[in-house]
């Protein structure tokens, strides 16, 4: 830890983590690259913790502007150019005509120097010199309202300011099995050909893989993230224990995939080691982050250069190329690889990730893989075009993940992708006109095919809309080519604009000036004086207007939460009745030999529950439990937090929450700078609402299943003690005895559970739109504070942006 860090984190006041961030080896630039998941692990505090994010996420915002070209205005030069301007308004209009000093005033009326640079630019790039100026008055500002007195109104200010940076990337999730064309979509779509290895190269089913834009410098870069040495120590433990115990080795999927990490990891040697010495630090001296708890990163001048590098940390093995030589696989040790792409604009507010077909036996694995998928906007199921329809394994997928997905996440599309969209056999047997009209056929006999599965879905359709699922048609490989395919013959181009289209819709720059517009509005507003009388109007307006909307508010959710109430009233009668009838599959599948079964069960009941094969349908005795809960709510959740549409949570009734203050602007004009900023407030926190219900909806949806899970937990451990000749029968009676003596009381506790999850979500949402707006209305229209310094100037400039952008 350098020196860097100390000094910033006893800045901000939190000297009491210096150890921790010590022990974690935290320097300067890792500070940069902490990402949530990091902040929770170091600091366990909420309060500690949500101080060092705000603070973070400033001086994050303070090295970005720092790092742009020099052909952009500096902080500096922005200075100088105030100085200049006041210097040049004080002497007068010039005289020479030579001299431009008179118009090195931002120039309101003209052409400003921003306009100036703006002149042959468009699009992002322009959108970006606006962020930059706008985001370099914003921090002048703050440091001079920071070194002015310390006042209420100060205090808020600065708080609006640290708060302007945001910046959500859009997740797209990429599904698919080994061989599908995953990684040579994924090349083709961002333009690089060498980036995934696809081919020869077995990916492994665990790593999840990251690509995403470099957003600081003009490398490839790929960050491995390693789960933990007392993660790796406990896999380890059952690694053994599935060696020791298996005899049916050859039939025996757990054993297979245990031999394939080990040998992966150690090489054969692994044999001779005895289990106790798997930990000796020698067998990872080449990866010493991993043992020190930190990620490795990798930086290459060339997206083939970075491939060939990080190939030993996500796939198993090779059967050509350099890759014979290498020795050990790092793989097992992996949660994740983020790859950054330099210059790289359909990734500028995109992440694609390339995920596993379901979780992972590692917690930490699976709990990041839940994450990633609940957090997809979309989601690409990739398989090859000749059996898109049939193939059993991208249909699982969809089934075993549609509930996180859906009604437990926030995807909005589904778009199914059929690849190898160009290959024909007997390709030399038909003319080049022939052969397009032979693609073209196939192609739409593949759309109509898979739609017609997919209406077949009835438990994944209930999560999503009737329009949610687009089929794409792609040939990877020869668009990568730059062969001379017909634009009909592949989707890969429209797969590109969808992206594009994500990162046109991101609204960052607006979002910022926007915000950055409304506070100097308020600051201004501030220190204009003689509206008493006007201002206690407005206040007066506004306070009786917030409590009509917060009452609409509060009957709609009392409505949506009477409709819940019944609907789990119903799932809980219907649970208690058809409980055993819903463990008789698992318990009793059919056609299956008993040997098979007991392997089966056995892995369920280790694993709390759920049994993850490396192919075929996921098993998850707690999710059956709780399928009668999560039917009876499924639609009424699904209207109630719509993924996709305008209309927003709770059927619409916050999108629709007004202050009309557009209205008040046309009759109180002396107070239009202060109603300008609390229109911008309530766009700024029903934004944040929507997402906080958004992200806190899936934790609601989950409590039934949670629920069942943590009730079944000592069944489970009790069924998992059993040895001998008679386990499979005294597992399954262990299960549906405990599944019968406390059927009266789990189910009523699932409700009870999800209705406490959703009444404090409704209470928070109304607490802090009420708190929010008050404050916001109260130190906007009952404080003067003449002390704040003039920021017309800036004012005036953020608002011309704000025009350019589009803003109203």
């Amino acid at each position: 830890m350098d020196d860097f860090v100390c000094n910033k984190l006893t800045e901000w006041g939190l000297s009491d983590w210096i150890e921790k961030f010590k022990g974690e080896g935290i320097d300067k630039e890792s500070l940069e690259c902490l990402e949530d998941q990091d902040i929770d692990n170091l600091i366990q505090k909420v309060g500690p913790r949500s101080k060092f994010k705000k603070k973070l996420k400033l001086f994050k915002g303070e090295q970005s502007t720092a790092h742009q070209e020099a052909e952009i205005v500096s902080p500096t030069h922005f200075q100088q150019e105030q100085e200049e301007a006041a210097e040049s308004e004080q002497a007068g209009p010039s005289t020479n005509d030579t001299s431009d000093k008179g118009k090195r005033k931002l120039d309101i009326q003209g052409e400003t120097p921003a306009k100036r640079r703006l002149r042959d630019t468009i699009g992002s790039y322009a959108e970006e010199i606006i962020l930059f100026d706008t985001k370099t008055i914003m921090r002048c500002v703050y440091e001079r309202l920071h070194s002015e007195e310390k006042t209420k109104i100060n205090a808020f200010l600065k708080t609006k300011i640290s708060d302007l940076d945001t910046d959500k990337r859009e997740l797209v999730g990429v599904f698919g099995k080994t061989g599908a064309g995953k990684s040579s979509l994924i090349n083709a779509i961002i333009g690089e050909s060498n980036l995934l290895p696809s081919g020869s190269i077995n990916a492994c089913t665990s790593v999840m893989i990251k690509v995403e834009a470099n957003m600081h410098n003009t490398k490839y870069e790929a960050e491995i993230e390693f789960i933990t040495k007392e993660e790796w120590k406990d896999e380890l433990w059952c690694v053994c224990n599935i060696l020791e115990n298996n005899q049916e080795k050859d039939d025996n999927e757990d054993y297979r995939d245990t031999v394939e990490k080990l040998s992966a990891l150690y090489g054969e040697e692994w044999r001779n080691i005895p289990p106790e010495n798997l930990m000796d630090n020698k067998y990872f001296r080449e990866i010493p982050e991993f043992l020190c708890n930190k990620r490795k990163i990798l930086t290459c001048e060339s997206a083939k250069e970075l491939s060939a590098k990080f190939v030993i940390y996500t796939s198993s093995d090779s059967s050509d190329g350099q890759e014979k030589e290498v020795k050990r696989w790092y793989w097992p040790l992996v949660k994740c690889v983020t790859i950054r792409v330099p210059n790289n604009h359909l990734l500028q507010h995109v992440t694609l990730v390339d995920l596993p077909g379901c979780g992972d036996r590692n917690k930490s694995r699976d709990r990041m893989w839940k994450g990633f998928v609940g957090n997809c906007s979309t989601v690409w199921i990739v398989t090859e075009i000749n059996r898109a329809a049939a193939e059993k394994e991208p249909w699982e997928i969809l089934e075993n993940a549609c509930s996180l997905m859906g009604n437990g996440g926030q995807c909005q599309q589904i778009h199914f992708i059929c690849t190898k969209s160009d290959h024909l056999e007997n390709w030399d047997d038909h003319s080049k006109d022939a052969i397009h009209t032979l693609i073209l056929k196939r192609n739409m006999e593949a759309k109509e095919e898979v739609q017609k599965e997919f209406n077949k879905l009835k438990n994944v359709k209930k999560h999503f809309s009737d329009d949610c699922l687009k089929v794409f048609t792609v040939s990877s490989k020869e668009f990568l080519k730059e062969e001379n395919l017909q634009q009909d013959e592949t989707e890969i181009t429209k797969l590109q604009e969808f992206l594009q289209n994500l990162n046109d819709c991101h609204t960052e720059t607006l979002n910022y000036v926007s915000g950055a517009f409304a506070i100097l509005s308020l600051i201004q507003g501030s220190s204009c004086r003689d509206m008493a009388g006007c201002k206690a109007d407005v206040c007066s307006i506004l306070g009786e207007k917030l409590r009509n909307e917060l009452d609409n508010i509060k009957k709609s959710m009392d409505e949506t939460y009477e409709a819940f109430e019944k609907c789990l009233n119903e799932g809980v009668k219907k649970s208690k009745s058809s409980c055993e009838v819903t463990l008789r599959p698992i318990l009793h599948p059919k056609e299956t030999a008993n040997h098979h079964i007991h392997r089966i069960l056995k892995c369920i009941v280790e694993n709390s529950g759920i049994h993850k094969p490396k192919k075929g349908k996921q098993i998850n005795l707690n999710l059956t439990l709780s399928s009668w809960l999560t039917d009876s709510i499924d639609e009424e959740f699904k209207n109630t937090f719509l993924n996709e549409g305008k209309c927003g949570p709770f059927h619409g009734v916050i999108s629709s929450f007004s202050l009309n203050t557009e209205k008040l602007i046309e009759k109180y004009k002396d107070v239009e700078l202060q109603l300008i900023f609390l229109k911008t407030e309530e766009e700024k926190i029903k934004k944040k609402l929507n997402k906080i219900i958004r992200d806190h909806k899936k934790l609601v949806y989950c409590s039934l299943t949670e629920t069942i899970e943590e009730n079944m937990q000592k069944c489970y451990k009790k069924a998992a003690e059993f040895r001998g000749r008679d386990t499979l029968n005294n597992m399954r009676e262990t299960i549906k005895k405990h599944v019968q003596h406390s059927k009266n009381i789990m189910f009523n506790m699932a409700k009870n559970k999800m209705l406490h999850c959703l009444k404090t979500l409704m209470e928070e949402t109304m607490e802090m739109l009420e708190k929010t707006l008050n404050e916001a209305i109260k130190l906007s229209l009952q404080t003067d504070d003449h002390s704040i310094p003039d920021f017309s100037t800036e004012l005036e400039l953020v608002k011309q942006y704000y025009e350019e952008l589009g803003g109203s």
